[in-house]
Order: C-alpha cells, then sequence, then structure tokens
C-alpha cells in the first residue's frame, strides 16, 4: 500500500490520506467573513480528495490579519459564514481544519497583487503590535510593544477563537506560530528583546505559545486533534533554530499537540534559504526523530513520488501542499493513480474513472 494514501488516525479522528491543503491566504475576505471565493476554494480541494483541507490563518481578533482582506474568527458572523464551509468539506471526507493566527508585526498589509506594503491607519490599517518595537524591515511600522495585560488578552482571544472553530463544525485546529508571525515573533530573540516573563531565556519566550497550546486545549475537544505550525529556523545567526524547535516539541507534546508541522523561515527579511525541493523535510524528521511527535513536511514538495518517499523513508507522518494544489486541486487523485492507490473520487465524477 502507497504510504501517502495509507490512513492516518488522529485521536478520535481518522485522515484517509496523508496529504494535507496547506493553509494559503486568499486576500478575498470582507471584515473578517469567508464568502463564495473560499468555498470554492477550499471546496475544490476537498473534492479533489485531500486527507485535511486548512483554511488560510485565520485572525483571532482584528488586528491580528495580515491584511484587511484576511478571515477571521473574532465574532459570531465569521463563525456562521464558516459553517457552511466546514459542512461542505466535511461531507466530501476530508478533515476541516482551521490554523488560528495573529500576525503581529507583520499585520496590515495590502494584498501580493496590491504590492505587499503596509497598509496605513488612513487607508484602513491599523498599528501592528509585536513583542518588541522592532520594526520587519525599514518599508515597515514600527509596532507597538504588547503590555502582559494584552498578552493576557491574547490568549483569550485564541481560546474564544477555538471555541467559535468547533461550533463552526471544524474538526482539527492548527495554532500558527511560523513565518514571522506573533507567537514566532515571541519565540525568536530576534525579534524579541522584552525584559520581562515573556523575553530572554528560552523558558520565557516560549512562554505564551505554551499559554496559547494550552488555552486551546482546554476549549478544544478531547478528541479532536491539535497541531502546531512552526518555523523550525530563522535561517539567520542568532535567532531560532532546529535545537530550539526540537526542545518545544517536546514541550507541547506533553501539553497536548498533535503534530507540528515543520515550515521555516520569514523572521527576518534577506536571509539566505536553500530552496530546492524537499530543502525543509529534514526539519520534520528531526523533530519527529528527537522530540517523538508526529510530523507534517512542506516545502516544493509538487511530485507523488517525491511526497510518497518523504513518508516511506519515516521523515514525516503527513505532507502538507501548498502552491501544488493551486496549480492542481486535484493532485492526490492524479498521485493516487500514479501510486497505485485507489483514487479518492467523488461519486459525481465516478464515470470519468
Amino acid at each position: 500500500m502507497s504510504r501517502l494514501f495509507e490512513p492516518l488516525a488522529q485521536r478520535s479522528l481518522t485522515l484517509r490520506n496523508r496529504l494535507a491543503v496547506a493553509p494559503m491566504c486568499q486576500y478575498s475576505a470582507v471584515d473578517g467573513v469567508p464568502n463564495e471565493w473560499h468555498l470554492v476554494h477550499l471546496g475544490s480541494r476537498a473534492v479533489g480528495g485531500a486527507g485535511v483541507v486548512l483554511t488560510e490563518a485565520t485572525a483571532v481578533n482584528a488586528e491580528g490579519r495580515i491584511s484587511p482582506a484576511d478571515t477571521g474568527i473574532w465574532n459570531d458572523a465569521q463563525a456562521d459564514a464558516w459553517r457552511r464551509i466546514a459542512c461542505f468539506i466535511e461531507q466530501q471526507g476530508s478533515v476541516a481544519g482551521m490554523q488560528l493566527a495573529h500576525a503581529g508585526r507583520k499585520a496590515s498589509t495590502a494584498a501580493p497583487w496590491l504590492g505587499g506594503r503596509p497598509v496605513a491607519p488612513a487607508d484602513g490599517g491599523w498599528t501592528p503590535v509585536a513583542p518588541s518595537a522592532i520594526a520587519f524591515d525599514d518599508a515597515s511600522p514600527v509596532p507597538t510593544a504588547m503590555t502582559e495585560a494584552d498578552i493576557a488578552n491574547l490568549v483569550d482571544d485564541f481560546a474564544r477563537a477555538a471555541w467559535r472553530a468547533q461550533a463552526a463544525g471544524f474538526r482539527l485546529l492548527e495554532l500558527h506560530a511560523a513565518h514571522g508571525y506573533l507567537l514566532h515573533e515571541f519565540l525568536s530573540p530576534l525579534s524579541n528583546t522584552r525584559d520581562d516573563a515573556y523575553g530572554g531565556s528560552f523558558d520565557n519566550r516560549v512562554r505564551l505559545t505554551l499559554q496559547v497550546v494550552d488555552a486551546v486545549r482546554a476549549v478544544w475537544p478531547e478528541r479532536l486533534p491539535l497541531w502546531l505550525r512552526i518555523s523550525a529556523t530563522d535561517w539567520a545567526d542568532g535567532g531560532w533554530d532546529i535545537e530550539q524547535s526540537v526542545e518545544l516539541a517536546r514541550l507541547v507534546k506533553s501539553r497536548g499537540i498533535d503534530l507540528i508541522d515543520v515550515s521555516s523561515g520569514g523572521l527576518v527579511p534577506g536571509v539566505r534559504i536553500p530552496a530546492e525541493p524537499g530543502y525543509q523535510v529534514p526539519f520534520a524528521a528531526r523533530i519527529r526523530r528527537d522530540a517523538g511527535i508526529a510530523t507534517g513536511a512542506v516545502g516544493l514538495i509538487t511530485d507523488p513520488a517525491q511526497a510518497e518517499a518523504v513518508l516511506a523513508r519515516g521523515e514525516a507522518d503527513v505532507v502538507l501542499l501548498a502552491r501544488e494544489l493551486l496549480r492542481d486541486p486535484y493532485f492526490p487523485r492524479r498521485a493516487a493513480v500514479e501510486l497505485g492507490a485507489e483514487p479518492p473520487t467523488p461519486e459525481q465524477y465516478l464515470r470519468a474513472w
């Protein structure tokens, strides 16, 4: 049997295969509310046969959006709109998952096709927040350093968002602590220069992530999986690295995280990243081996045989695809045919197979 199409048990769920749709921002929401675009975008990947379909980075409060056009789940109107989407995904045999996020100092930017530059408050944006008043780059605004009261409110926002996600029909959550967004900013000494309980030592820098994990796990049903996405390295001297990632993985495993979705980078600009097929897979393999936790592999995985080999070598438990699934929403069906597995085909499409 193909490893890629072998079911995976996670708590009470059984994923039909080990292909997951990675979170991909669509910059198409109004006031954080998903719409028909999100239904068709995510729904078509479920029809295409993915085992898990994750939403884009979905903000836990208004200032946590990457752009003013990002989705959110900080109010009931947003949760109500997500319910139809989650239901459709589940009806196709996929697990509906939501990534909860806060963009931190990288918030309030325009969509990529509008230039991706910071959006000023006068133009509908806002002043970003961060662990420390350090801008992402010379073109970005200096964020407001969060107070301990702000941090406590943020933890509550993550918990409330998790509760709303479950009420909307999602059965898997992923917490976003990667790519230079807020939780990652607290993890790395390059963006976190605080001198209180949330800065300095490793234990202090991981404190917020652990508090968010604990708060979400307290409201997220025990029977349902909880994933954590991290950047395994900043690709920069003095930053977050694989050794710290392994230690964080050990800590969150004991707190109820079921899988580490292993990416890298995004914290600081101008770093040299060896972007080649599978370049991030060794990080997933290292965390899986040294922390004893399931991992997801990402990064320039575009070929069925390549994805199969990652799992066959024991380097990860799940493969998450992003751009390849933008090019081909039906990649799982194509991969199954190439690997000699039964393609996940909706009844409505059987006459074509």
